[in-house]
């Protein structure tokens, strides 16, 4: 086990040229091991495009992203993508399920990506589902589900690599309080079945106090500035 932050940036911005609007103005942050995070901030603060870049899906204009110490600059895409698909998992506001696919083969999607053998990537999307309440859930396709159980099989896809952090970008966002409360907490309580990475940690983007609360650090974001609130 290394001492390296999980995540991290240093100075991060992020200018979108030609318009010249600063949406983040030098952020710093490390998320380590287990350590779970709420970023708040109204629609347009830059939240989403904070978790792009540190998710390595967007290129900063300024700044470093470092995921398990690997500066994201030194590496091409390809080093990138394979990073991603090794240590972070990724959960949307909505589900981006596959429709033409079963519950099964969507959470089995990121390992089959990776070439594992067909038999084995069922086997542990199986294990992720089970571990999300969605045991009986199988081989239902996305439009036979309810938001709430395609939000919990988008949580098992990103929990099925077992990352050592996943990123959460208004999980709840189109669902109702009672299955936002359900799906928070199921957040929470993710862990993976290795002893070498023990719980995983979490970064969630959100508008809603209420569920930022439950976390064990809070952030606000406002005018391209993070600040940590009380």
């Amino acid at each position: 086990m290394n001492n390296f932050p999980i995540i991290s940036c240093k100075n991060l911005q992020k200018t979108y040229s030609g318009l010249e609007v600063k949406v983040l103005g030098g952020i710093d942050l490390a998320i380590h091991a287990g350590e779970q995070v709420a970023i708040v901030g109204t629609s347009g603060s830059g939240k989403s495009t904070l978790m792009h870049l540190l998710g390595g899906l967007d290129t900063p204009s300024a700044g470093d992203v470092s995921i398990l110490g690997e500066n994201l600059a030194g590496l091409n895409e390809a080093k990138k993508s394979q990073l991603r698909n090794e240590s972070l998992g990724f959960v949307y506001q909505f589900h981006h399920l596959l429709p033409e696919f079963t519950a099964l083969e969507n959470v089995a999607m990121p390992l089959l990506i990776r070439r594992m053998p067909r038999d084995l990537a069922m086997m542990q999307a199986a294990d992720a589902l089970t571990k999300v309440g969605l045991r009986h859930r199988l081989e239902h396709m996305p439009g036979e589900l309810s938001g709430g159980e395609r939000q919990r099989a988008a949580v098992a896809r990103a929990l099925v690599t077992k990352p050592q952090c996943i990123l959460a970008d208004e999980p709840t966002g189109n669902l109702d309080r009672t299955t936002a409360n359900s799906l928070f907490d199921l957040l929470l309580e993710l862990k993976v079945n290795d002893e070498a990475h023990g719980k995983v940690s979490l970064i969630v983007v959100t508008h809603d106090l209420a569920l930022a609360a439950k976390l064990q650090r809070r952030y606000s974001l406002q005018d391209g500035v993070l600040q940590q609130t009380a």
